[in-house]
């Protein structure tokens, strides 16, 4: 099996650090608001990373975290009046029972930033004692990036420019810049705990690093994580990690892409983010997982009006086929063997995911043939797809409810103003009036509904 490392840039052979023995850690959430499309990609990935690397024979020992205290999540609690922690379990319930609808599997361990504090005190302590960090007056513990030169192999960003784009704290007992905080000191209204340098939190970065140390030791085989966490967050668990044991931290460092709306990075601020709990209100979970998995899980994955829908519209063709092919035949049972070793082919190249849905469609092309020749082998085939789909959380629905979930979804009626503003669309289109066209379909989106062009016009389908 192959992963690619963003550490070496080159797609690398996977070979543990101990045998068949996997350590596997991925950055999780900070729950200061809901679940949104984000948070599912990057665990779906991590969760589909560990079932393949279990059914190619490895032991994997799967970590995710909760930052359940930041800056964002003590500014909802106090909007809300409610203590931060408090205010981050009901989230974190929230977040885990979204996850849960969407059958992604818990890791093995869950790590949580608070009931660490102890243990980040003593990873600091370390530091500060090596050279590599110092306390200010005013309770401020700072990592001194240059105590550690290799600082900026992960990103490729040299130190002169690694500036760009990092948050710097403003405290003139800072040596230098880049410099970050590991320990906080406690401002007015926010939660903190007694440390050697009085009152404070940790810094954001320290807690996957001291959480990692706790659970695995020294080194891991796979840390993952969404790109943007590239730099600085993972940069900066490089220096504080190996500052201490001076050791390469993880072997392989692995990052799924970003999440697009029509074009723009998704953000709270432009409005456009998509939460779980719409998501799955509005389509099959499967026909998500399935959108979501249509490309290379390092690149940024951009959702149109019409990703899901035509997404369920292949998944309700593959189950039609699945549901003929049972009513005609009977029970599934069998196995076509070229169906796993294919599928198996194309994760171990870099879990490539798109390439084992692009059989489908051919694999689904031959059971409608064999199925009108009334040829029994179909079942061993759709047997095989089945059973080895099953491990990106495809095809687990029964056939029956999958076809009528689809079916009764297109029997929404459409209101009159949808329809109306549908064929305006169409005419602007007509008269190359892409301005107003666009305009009518946000207008039609905003109503809850989506249209899609079709060779005979148009299609308006429910969000």
């Amino acid at each position: 099996m192959k992963l690619y490392n963003s550490l070496t840039r080159t797609k690398e052979e996977f070979v543990p650090l101990d045998g068949k023995n996997v350590k596997m850690y991925a950055c999780g959430i900070t729950p200061s608001a809901e679940a949104h499309i984000g948070h599912l990609y990057q665990a779906l990935i991590y969760d589909i990373m560990r079932k393949f690397l279990e059914k190619e024979g490895f032991s994997v020992v799967y970590a995710r975290n909760y930052t359940d205290v930041d800056d964002k999540i003590i500014a909802k609690s106090n909007e809300l009046n409610i203590p931060a922690q408090e205010y981050a379990e009901k989230m974190i319930e929230n977040i885990d029972n979204e996850m849960h609808i969407f059958q992604i599997d818990e890791p093995n361990v869950w790590l949580y930033a608070t009931k660490n504090i102890d243990n980040m005190i003593d990873f600091i302590e370390k530091l500060i004692e090596k050279g590599h960090a110092y306390p200010t007056s005013k309770g401020d513990v700072y990592f001194s990036v240059e105590t550690f030169p290799s600082y900026g192999k992960l990103s490729g960003r040299k130190t002169d420019d690694a500036l760009d784009g990092v948050r710097v704290e403003n405290d003139e007992e800072k040596k230098a810049p880049l410099d970050f905080a590991l320990w906080k000191s406690a401002k007015e209204g926010e939660p903190f705990w007694n440390s050697p340098w009085g009152k404070g939190r940790p810094g954001w970065h320290i807690e996957c690093s001291v959480m990692n140390y706790v659970t695995f030791g020294d080194q891991i085989d796979i840390h993952g994580g969404g790109r943007d966490l590239l730099f600085p967050h993972h940069e900066n668990e490089i220096a504080q990690t190996e500052s201490l044991t001076e050791k390469p931290f993880a072997k392989y460092w692995v990052h799924n892409g970003l999440i697009r709306v029509n074009g723009q990075k998704m953000s709270k601020s432009l409005g456009n983010s998509l939460l779980m709990s719409d998501l799955r209100k509005q389509f099959h979970i499967e026909s998500v997982k399935f959108a979501l998995l249509q490309n290379s899980y390092h690149t940024d994955i951009n959702i149109t009006d019409t990703l899901f829908s035509d997404a369920e519209k292949h998944l309700f063709g593959f189950y039609q086929i699945l549901q003929e092919a049972t009513q005609k035949f009977g029970k599934l049972e069998g196995k076509e063997v070229s169906v796993e070793e294919n599928f198996d082919n194309a994760m171990r190249d870099d879990l490539n995911t798109a390439k084992a849905i692009s059989y489908l469609f051919g694999i689904f092309k031959t059971a409608k043939e064999k199925i009108s020749e009334g040829d029994k082998s179909v079942l061993a085939l759709l047997n095989s797809v089945v059973n080895t789909y099953r491990l990106l959380g495809l095809f687990k629905a029964n056939p029956d409810d999958f076809v009528s979930y689809v079916k009764e979804k297109s029997q929404v009626e459409i209101p009159p103003e949808v329809q109306k503003k549908a064929e305006e669309r169409w005419l602007a289109k007509k008269n190359k009036d892409f301005a107003l066209a666009d305009k009518l379909r946000d207008e039609i989106s905003e109503l809850g509904f989506v249209v899609k062009d079709t060779k005979e016009g148009f299609q308006i389908l429910k969000k």
